[in-house]
């Protein structure tokens, strides 16, 4: 019987993270234990950014409506507030996109609010 030696699997191994390390700088592409080691860090980073984007959208669409409300004088969290007692329910995503895109619109919906 043929003795079994790991080198094609190890070897595809390898050129699964170095092709991961493509566009790294320097020594970081294309030497393994660097490549590994920047790309085991790289993929943290993906997982831990795939939530603070969530926040950081987040508080982007907010500073975006507190900006164009306080144009027709109600500060962020005014607006909010008569927003929701108003029974208008337009989530931030969609307030942010009106403020910037389309201003008439979000006048509209504070005089609504008003």
């Amino acid at each position: 019987m043929p003795r079994s030696v790991p080198s094609v699997a190890s070897r595809e191994r390898r050129r699964k993270i170095l092709k991961l390390a493509k566009g790294y700088f320097g020594r970081r592409k294309n030497v393994w234990t660097v490549a590994k080691n920047a790309v085991e860090k790289g993929l943290c980073y993906a997982y831990r950014d795939r939530k603070q984007k969530k926040r950081e959208f987040r508080s982007l669409w907010i500073q975006r409506i507190n900006a164009a409300s306080r144009q027709e004088g109600l500060s962020y969290s005014q607006f909010i507030g008569k927003l929701s007692k108003s029974g208008i329910s337009l989530n931030r995503k969609v307030l942010a996109d009106l403020a910037l895109n389309d201003p008439k619109a979000f006048k509209a919906v504070i005089d609504k609010v008003k």
